[in-house]
């Protein structure tokens, strides 16, 4: 039990912190009537109701994963910071086809459907962003084309 309530009090500050940061972004002169606050506030609002309901409902007997799996998160979250930092210097196919390849992996240690599915997200997610919601994604590297 005390290991939710101090998960929900980090959770809690967190959730509290992100919507102090949503507070603070700036609006355009031709910003839609919504704003661009509402959807991170409304994030860090779930985020909090979350929160509370583990410090005031905390599970009486939780289950802790075995060490295997936060090796496995651990490995996921080292691949999505890399993908972050890869997205601008290497285009958006060449880092979402490695790092959905790899997580695919994880779910399912097949190596070459996590290969045909990290090429098949990397593709399919570049063609719905780019040309179904009108997202200026780069596919490749500026250089490569020239």
């Amino acid at each position: 039990m005390a290991s939710d309530r101090l998960f929900g009090l980090v959770v809690l500050f967190t959730a509290l912190a992100y919507i102090a940061s949503a507070t603070q972004i700036q609006t355009s002169f031709l910003a839609d009537p919504v704003g661009p606050k509402a959807f991170p506030m409304l994030i860090g609002g779930v985020a909090a109701i979350s929160a509370l309901v583990l410090i005031l409902r905390p599970d009486p007997d939780p289950d802790w994963p075995d060490l295997r799996t936060f090796g496995a998160l651990l490995i996921a979250g080292v691949v999505l910071v890399g993908y972050a930092y890869a997205l601008k210097p290497l285009g958006f196919v060449v880092p979402t086809a490695i790092a959905a390849g790899i997580l695919s992996y994880q779910i399912s240690p097949r190596p070459r459907p996590a290969i045909l599915s990290g090429l098949g997200l990397s593709v399919g997610l570049f063609v719905l962003f780019k040309y179904a919601l009108g997202l200026g994604l780069v596919p490749f590297p500026k250089g490569l084309w020239g």
